[in-house]
Parts: structure tokens; C-alpha cells; sequence
């Protein structure tokens, strides 16, 4: 079966020709049995995708630290004391060559995240260049600069931007418990503003910071029910950082983590469902189970924004035990 790559959102007018999914429809999904949610995820990803290929994307912190916002899983806050060293935003040149690496090694897309809560003119100008940069290599670029203000999303459109990294992180109900130093709502705004200036959304959620499955099926909801649902939906298991208020949580259940995806996949069938961070204290076998679920992307690279990631000779071994190719 073709692949099927979904459109740059052109205007942000709900799409009707997709469904409405209601929180309560998406805990349903989570409530059959296994065997039943993978079947019908599986079936779904193969309507849509070849279920033999996945998507590599390398991400790069490109400023790292001293954030002024209170995430409660982040260690780039200003608020709590981690191992983690403030550093300025990287040089182009730095940048560039980085993106080279990740180009040699198979990666088509290049992520760049910076901690701000949003970014200033003058940094935002250093970021265009940036981006042009790694268009230029001929990869997608993606860019995560926390909140976007007035003509911004506007920029990075113009200056070749593929795709705006922005994550809801969990469901409105259960957001205080996670942030409180900025809104949900406000975190809405940025994927509106993106979505109109014609980009494409990454936009996913972080599971296992205490959350109840409801919470999940919320989440995927507002993800799914956006005018345009994310081109990129990244699903995080959460790493504690110590330090951090949720540096000390208990992981979640796999098999849960495994419905989250299936649940993804059927509600956004036509999105690119990431396996994002975390990815490196899973089993080889937690990993094939996700791809069957719908998982058709990761991260590629031994390094996140602040965390490990899995080895790059890792991940080309299970490929090649699972008979995966990669893009």
C-alpha cells in the first residue's frame, strides 16, 4: 500500500471530513481487550501507512536550561535543582553541522527545541537562520520554541519551516497538576496560530505523570478534534528527573503505554504517531508491540533535549531483526 503524507494545513476551517472523537468514545477504545485495540489500531495503520516503515527524526537542543516556566517533569526549569548546566543558544554554524551528521546517519527530519516560554525577536532571528540552513541539506525542519507570539508562526512559515513542535502534555482537567506557570489554553493558542499560518503541527502529550486513563483519552480527544488534527503526534513516557516535582513518580504500566498508542493511531489515522522520549529504557519487544499498535516515527540519535535516547547501532539492529526500513 502507498504511503500516505498528509497536506500542510492551508487554513485552520474544520476539516469534516473527520470525526469527532469524544473523550468518552477514545476511553472506550482503551477499555477492550488488548488483542482487540492492537487488531483494529494495526488494521487502521495499514489503511493509511505502509506498516513497514518508520520515520526517523533527529532532535538537537539548540538552547538548553534556565526556562522561567514550572513543568513538572522539565529539567530545563529555572525553578528546580537539576544536574543540568544552563548554556546559550548554539551557534548556526554548530547547528548546521549537526544536521549534516544526522543527515549521513538516515535522518530526514531535524528537530530544534530551545527552552523559552517564547522566543524573542532577536533569537527568533537566529532560529530563521536556522532553519534555512537545514532546509538548504534538503531535510524537513521542525522547530520547538515554546508559545509563539503575534507574526511569529508567520516567520518561520515564510523562512521554510516545516513543522511547529508543541506539545499539550496532558488534558485540560489534569493540566494544574502539571504546569500552572502558564495555560492550556495559551498552549492552544500557539497550535492555532501555527495551524494558520499554514504549518505543520507536531503536537502530542506526555504519559505516566500521574494521570488516569480518562485524562489520556481526554488528551487525545483535543488532540484528534483540533480543526486540522497534528500532522506529528509525539507520545512521551515520562523520564523522572530528579529534582523535578515528578522526579520520584513510579513508570507506568507498558501495556498502557502500548493502548495509548493504538488509541492514537485509530482516532489520527492519517498523523504520524511518534515514539518520543523514554524510548531508551524500553525492551526491544515494548518497541515492536508499538510499531504493530501504530507507531510509524522515533527519534533517532543517542540524545533528546535533556535526555538519553536509544543507540543509534540499536536501533539499526532491531530494524533489520524486524525487516523495518526506514525514511
Amino acid at each position: 500500500m502507498s504511503q500516505v503524507v498528509p497536506e500542510t494545513t492551508a487554513s485552520i476551517q474544520m476539516d469534516a471530513s473527520h470525526p469527532v472523537w469524544k473523550a468518552e468514545e477514545i476511553l472506550a477504545l482503551y477499555e477492550l481487550p488488548f488483542m482487540d485495540l492492537l487488531w483494529r489500531a494495526h488494521e487502521t495503520h495499514r489503511q493509511h501507512f505502509d506498516a513497514n516503515v518508520i520515520q526517523r527524526s533527529t532532535l538537537l537542543s539548540i538552547k538548553t536550561g534556565g526556562c522561567s516556566e514550572d513543568c513538572g517533569y522539565c529539567a530545563q526549569s529555572a525553578r528546580y535543582e537539576t544536574s543540568l548546566e544552563r548554556e546559550r543558544l548554539m551557534p548556526l554554524d554548530d547547528v548546521l553541522t549537526a544536521a549534516r551528521a544526522a543527515k549521513e546517519k538516515g535522518a530526514s527530519r531535524f528537530c530544534m527545541g530551545a527552552a523559552w516560554k517564547s522566543p524573542k525577536e532577536a533569537d527568533l532571528d537566529k532560529v530563521l537562520e536556522m532553519v534555512r540552513g537545514v532546509k538548504a541539506l534538503g531535510m524537513e525542519a521542525c522547530v520547538t520554541l515554546g508559545m509563539l507570539q503575534a507574526g511569529q508562526a508567520e516567520k518561520l512559515k515564510a523562512a521554510g519551516l516545516d513543522y511547529y513542535n508543541h506539545n499539550l502534555d496532558t488534558a485540560r482537567e489534569f493540566y494544574a497538576q502539571v504546569v500552572q506557570s502558564h495555560t492550556h489554553e495559551e498552549r492552544l493558542d500557539t497550535l492555532h496560530a501555527a495551524q494558520q499560518a499554514g504549518l505543520n503541527l507536531c503536537a502530542g502529550g506526555i504519559i505516566g505523570m500521574g494521570e488516569s486513563r480518562k485524562n489520556r483519552a481526554a488528551l487525545l480527544s483535543e488532540l484528534a478534534c483540533l480543526p486540522k488534527p497534528p500532522e506529528s503526534v509525539p507520545i512521551n513516557h515520562l523520564v523522572p528527573i530528579p529534582g523535578t516535582p515528578m522526579g520520584e513518580l513510579p513508570p507506568l504500566d507498558p501495556f498502557e503505554f502500548i493502548r495509548t498508542i493504538a488509541a492514537a493511531r485509530i482516532v489520527m489515522p492519517t498523523s504520524w504517531v511518534r515514539l518520543s522520549a523514554g524510548r531508551m529504557e524500553m525492551s526491544d519487544e515494548l518497541q515492536a508491540l508499538c510499531f504493530f499498535a501504530g507507531a510509524n516515527s522515533i527519534f533517532y540519535g543517542e540524545a533528546l533535549l535533556t535526555t538519553g535516547n536509544a543507540d543509534v547501532s540499536r536501533d539499526d539492529a532491531l530494524f533489520t531483526r524486524l525487516g523495518l526500513k526506514a525514511i
